[in-house]
């Protein structure tokens, strides 16, 4: 048995779970079943330049988290994107203003990568089960954090542990379908991002090249749950209906000439898990992500350094 800590996941939760775990001076590994770190902060290119496929942007209210937001910025990684969107409705097209919105010239996973720079992650690390001890695919470990949606982490437990199984079948989530699309050219009206409301497929549409800051004729879409549940067995057969919704909405009279869908079965949590940040029990499992607040990066990131400090400090009294 080890006396270190295992975390399960290596987005933005995971990695801020690891961060504390290691500060403390306890031993950690991260494994991450993609080939990537990022999870939901996901950043695909295409032809070399990214695109968010995941999470659109990030806002800050936190303190703590507006010093990690600064430490990106000093490092050229974000920038303040936009305080206004438009809105799409019955009633037409309106803008509307809200919290500043950041974006990530390189992507939003870089952000996730530059937090995991140090860190000990295994890509390509699928995790089979956890059990009592507890065991992380039969290796003994002083405590587990899933840093997952609930359902996935419920897959990976064993009934024994009925705490963290019961935490993790409680959260509920909804899918969405995220498509890149790029156009010959720029033709569609100025704006940032925009809601689409009471609107049968989209619900997102954001101008990736005014994110981005580079002006490439690429948007970005996500839909809406409804839609996407339909979708979620062949994800690139909604791509025509997808890229069709949006030509309609911003009167584009050209094709795209790509056209990506992903599928994000567990986008985005429909109801805090809990009362806190994060769930942890008495056999050492602790769960970790953006649906213990609401559902933004600045939660999950929270939610991850909460875990990791409650974790530390359950090893260090262990070890006396």
């Amino acid at each position: 048995m080890t006396s270190g800590v295992i975390v399960v996941g290596a987005g933005i939760a995971g990695v801020a779970c690891a961060t504390e775990l290691v500060r403390a001076g306890v031993a950690v590994q991260i494994r991450e079943r993609g080939r990537v770190a990022g999870g939901r902060m996901a950043s695909r290119r295409f032809d070399g330049r990214p695109a968010d496929t995941g999470a659109a942007y990030l806002t800050v209210d936190d303190p703590d988290f507006a010093e990690v937001v600064r430490g990106w910025r000093a490092a050229g990684l974000v920038r303040e994107w936009t305080d206004t969107f438009v809105a799409y409705g019955p009633d037409g097209r309106r803008e509307v203003t809200g919290p500043t919105r950041w974006a990530a010239p390189r992507g939003l996973r870089s952000l996730v990568e530059e937090l995991a720079r140090d860190l000990p992650v295994s890509v390509d690390r699928l995790v089979m089960t956890v059990r009592p001890g507890p065991t992380v695919d039969g290796a003994g470990c002083a405590a587990v954090a899933l840093c997952m949606p609930g359902p996935q982490a419920a897959l990976l437990l064993d009934p024994e542990l009925a705490d963290a199984t019961r935490a993790a079948l409680e959260q509920r989530w909804a899918p969405t379908l995220s498509a890149v699309l790029r156009f010959p050219n720029r033709r569609w009206p100025e704006f940032r991002g925009a809601f689409v409301n009471d609107h049968p497929l989209l619900g997102l549409v954001c101008d990736d090249g005014d994110r981005r800051g580079d002006g490439a004729p690429v948007l970005v879409a996500h839909t809406t749950p409804e839609f996407a549940a339909g979708h979620l067995a062949q994800p690139s057969a909604a791509g025509p209906a997808v890229e069709e919704a949006v030509r309609d909405l911003l009167g584009l009279p050209e094709p795209a000439e790509l056209v990506h869908v992903h599928r994000w079965t567990y986008a985005r949590p429909t109801a805090a898990a809990g009362d806190g940040t994060y769930h942890l029990d008495d056999d050492g499992v602790g769960l970790a992500g953006d649906a213990f607040g609401r559902p933004r990066v600045q939660s999950a990131w929270r939610s991850g350094r909460d875990l990791g400090r409650a974790l530390a400090e359950r090893v260090l009294a262990v070890r006396g």
